[in-house]
């Protein structure tokens, strides 16, 4: 088996299933950030504002009418009246001004929906673009899970804020506003009354919603670690019941469990209490005020003696009645009720800045280095040999190499000429993987890597690819330092058929032509034909439109390798390179495939990395590695000659670890 990448998980779970958390992020900059996804669709931010503030004005506005309605009922009662005409204009218009509140809602809350959706496909789409632009080194150090979880309960956790949190929050604010300027002008004493507690609320509300903002951090990353560990568990679950691990992996996902609920109903438990303390304060203030108006009332009706306390109630304000008192107080409840609202939504809103905390990580995390400039384009040969650029695909490709000095372009055939020069590699910076590691393939021949685990086999083919660039010495490629090359032009003239293979929900077909977008069913046949993997498709239900799910789980792990080979065969580049390529055949299916293989591989750069001794045999060049460096190389019988490492690894002296 080819060595493996050390993976790192982070802020995952320990053995005892224990998290580390990150301190708290900056909030205000997060909660910027994300408006500035939400303005993008400033028209119908805007609609909704109007509708907010036509919504919100009818709530205010109706309210007031309580005044005239009340005192109007007090004056008929007095003069003993039976007229009903000014209070029935009244509650028509009051109706009316309710109809048109309550469609003010409806409408800016549907128009809300568009924006939040709109919002989230933007930031999804940005998320997953960027993903595709970090080096591969990020998603060896990060548990799928753990990612998946950004896609999937962040970014919903961010919806249910934008949807409902923020618009409540804008109009809240709008009503507090209007309702505050409204009781200014019933009754500026009882106002300051409103002022004193308001300061109490804000306190309350800056204390435990600080404390609920951080336990909601901690709930975001532990659910990203809780899913992390599920899809990993998943995905290995044959591992676990050979092993017999299933109670093991109980107590371990108990673990990560319980940090999650201890998370979880800490930021929840503070975030609750806010709604019940709220609502008693808002009690609280409504009997103070109302309290206060009757004696103002009574005061400025000569109803209490004078004295002390009557100089003192008509210093706190004008004059007041009772159906001014009575819109004063209802006031006084609608004035508490959006500050309680906005506390209600300090679930939602403390839980999608979390969310997008997490998510903003990922697309602030620098993206993959490209600074090559060299790039792969058709080529021809015009009458006198020179090569050409070509606007159609010729079958000839060439590297077009623009010189800065002095702005000229030279054309280098792809030929597949691949050298090493005293490369030095090491993923972490501390322990080297390869040492001073030289060697050449010429275009054509076929170059075999062995070794133990570890020994440095797959990483060479990883700096082939640049998955990741090399410390010291450098890489040529038809005689380009490979530096100098874009990335995705590099990738283009290669192709790898890994030991993990992997296939996509679709057909058949559609996994053979991911090697290359542009091929027609007779190419796919063909390649399919020369990785011996024809005849099993064609027994599939559908042939070759037969659907695959889950990762070919309808499949043998030897059927998928296959497809996997047919894959680099339509593709058919000039460099390939197979990584254990046949790990999962059958020795008989080996053979019946090989000189399949021997078409696929001729003419081409081959770079194969096998355990099977018997598959390399045949290659121009073994290079035997050990802790990171060449021990030995050569052909097969040159290395038998030898009677090294070579010789009794096939001779079975010494075994493979």
């Amino acid at each position: 088996m080819a060595e493996k990448k050390p993976q790192q998980q982070k802020n995952g779970p320990g053995p005892a299933g224990k998290m580390k958390f990150e301190k708290p992020k900056n909030t205000k900059k997060t909660l910027t950030r994300l408006l500035s996804y939400v303005t993008q669709k400033k028209a119908l931010l805007i609609i909704v504002f109007i509708l907010v503030i036509v919504s919100s004005a009818a709530n205010i506005f109706g309210t007031y009418l309580l005044t005239p309605i009340i005192n109007e009922i007090g004056n008929m009662l007095e003069t003993g009246s039976s007229d009903f005409t000014m209070i029935i204009k009244y509650l028509i218009l009051l109706g009316v001004i309710y109809v048109c509140g309550a469609a003010s809602q409806y409408a800016y809350s549907r128009v809300m929906l568009n924006v939040s959706q709109g919002t989230l496909n933007v930031l999804r789409k940005d998320l997953f673009d960027h993903l595709q632009e970090l080096p591969l080194k990020y998603f060896d150090t990060h548990t799928h899970g753990e990612l998946m979880s950004r896609f999937t309960n962040d970014v919903d956790t961010i919806r249910e804020a934008i949807s409902q949190g923020l618009v409540q929050t804008i109009s809240s604010l709008i009503t507090v506003i209007g309702i505050f300027a409204m009781m200014l002008y019933i009754s500026p004493a009882l106002t300051c009354l409103i002022i004193l507690m308001l300061f109490v609320m804000f306190f309350v509300i800056k204390t435990i919603g600080g404390k609920s903002s951080k336990y909601f951090r901690k709930q975001q990353m532990a659910v990203g670690n809780l899913n992390g560990y599920i899809e990993e568990l998943i995905e290995g679950l044959k591992v676990v019941k050979v092993f017999c691990r299933e109670e093991k992996s109980t107590e371990t996902f108990a673990g990560i469990n319980e940090n999650f609920r201890k998370a979880g109903t800490n930021a929840h438990t503070f975030a609750s209490i806010l709604m019940p303390i709220m609502g008693n304060l808002s009690y609280f203030n409504f009997a103070m005020t109302a309290t206060a108006g009757a004696f103002i009332i009574l005061s400025t009706n000569g109803t209490v003696e004078n004295g002390l306390l009557n100089i003192f109630i008509g210093g706190l304000g004008g004059a007041l009645t009772i159906g001014s008192l009575a819109s004063f107080l209802q006031y006084t409840r609608q004035f508490s009720n959006p500050i309680s609202q906005v506390s209600q939504q300090m679930n939602s809103i403390l839980a999608a800045l979390a969310g997008a905390e997490r998510i903003f990580e990922i697309i602030d995390e620098a993206t993959e280095v490209d600074d090559g400039y060299v790039t792969l384009v058709y080529a021809k040969k015009d009458e006198n040999g020179n090569i050409t650029e070509s606007e159609t695909r010729t079958g000839i490709w060439a590297w077009k190499h623009p010189h800065s000095a002095d702005g000229s372009v030279t054309y280098t055939l792809l030929k597949g000429d691949v050298r090493f020069h005293d490369v030095t590699f090491s993923y972490d910076g501390k322990k080297t993987v390869l040492k001073n590691v030289s060697l050449y393939a010429k275009p054509g021949q076929k170059i075999a890597f062995v070794g133990s685990t570890g020994a440095g086999k797959t990483t060479i083919t990883n700096l082939i690819n640049r998955f990741y660039d090399v410390q010291e010495g450098k890489i040529t490629y038809d005689g380009i330092n490979i530096k100098k090359i874009k990335k995705d032009d590099l990738r283009r003239s290669l192709a790898m058929v890994l030991q993990d293979t992997h296939l996509f929900t679709g057909t058949v077909e559609e996994n053979i032509r991911y090697g290359k977008l542009d091929a027609t069913h007779e190419d796919i046949v063909k390649a399919a034909k020369i990785a011996n993997a024809d005849s099993f498709i064609t027994r599939l239900p559908d042939g070759y439109n037969t659907m695959l799910k889950g990762d070919g789980s309808n499949l043998s792990q030897g059927q998928r390798q296959l497809l996997a080979i047919a894959r680099a065969a339509v593709a058919d580049p000039p460099v390939l390179i197979l990584d254990e390529a046949t790990s999962s055949i059958d020795t008989r299916t080996e053979r019946l495939i090989e000189k399949g293989m021997d078409k696929l591989m001729e003419g081409k750069t081959v770079f194969v990395i096998a355990h099977r001794l018997s598959t390399v045999r045949n290659s121009n060049a073994i290079m035997v590695l050990e802790n990171g460096e060449i021990i030995e190389k050569g052909d097969h019988d040159t290395l038998i000659e030898e009677k090294g490492k070579y010789y009794k690894l096939y001779t079975g002296q010494f075994e493979l670890s």
